[in-house]
């Protein structure tokens, strides 16, 4: 169970929230829970959705790439909550879960990922656990695959996306769905997903 309770999601069908919940369930991150959570503070719930949905799904980097880079921080961040969730969108574009594993691992020598894709993973991996080695080499190597606006993008994501990792680390939080998209009560969920 989460260590905030959840507003119930038949209160959610009557405010603001529920157009989020119901484009968030077609992407399958996040799901309710996120809302369910968050609704505590409508506003905020409003903002770090649009923010969560449009670095994810909107841009010019692959959203496959993003979907493995944000499984890879989730797991980073050890948070059972956004690891275990799958974007349907990279699913339906062919990103298997031997990608997303190959991407959580040694990528840089892993003759499936191109060099572009490897300097992605690089930096989601050294944003955090070593930043002060990303200098202008680091940058310069970037700008060979990508434009400064996708580094951008790669940057804002990271960023985005690893921090709310933590924060819903903290609180203690589940996917409300299995693998299979069968529902889980929270409960459920902590036993399927916290083994």
């Amino acid at each position: 169970m989460p260590h905030i309770d959840t507003v119930p999601l038949e209160s959610l069908a009557q405010s603001s929230l529920r157009s989020l919940v119901d484009q968030a369930r077609d992407l399958k991150v996040p799901d309710a829970l996120f809302f369910q959570i968050m609704a505590h503070a409508p506003g905020y719930s409003e903002a770090l959705f649009d923010a969560l949905y449009r670095s994810h799904v909107d841009g010019n980097v692959d959203h496959k790439l993003k979907e493995i880079i944000r499984v890879r921080l989730a797991r980073q961040a050890q948070d059972p909550y956004f690891s275990n969730l799958r974007s349907q969108a990279a699913r339906d574009l062919g990103l298997t879960e031997d990608r997303i594993d190959a991407g959580c691992g040694d990528f840089e020598k892993d003759k499936q990922f191109t060099k572009a894709e490897k300097w992605a993973l690089k930096y989601s991996q050294i944003m955090y656990t070593e930043p002060n080695t990303v200098f202008v080499e680091f940058y310069d190597e970037g700008k060979k695959h990508y434009s400064e606006a996708e580094i951008m993008e790669l940057g804002a994501f990271i960023a985005f996306h690893y921090g709310m990792q933590v924060f819903m680390r903290t609180l203690h939080a589940f996917p409300l769905q299995d693998e299979d998209g069968n529902l889980l009560t929270p409960a459920e969920s902590e036993i399927h997903f916290g083994k």
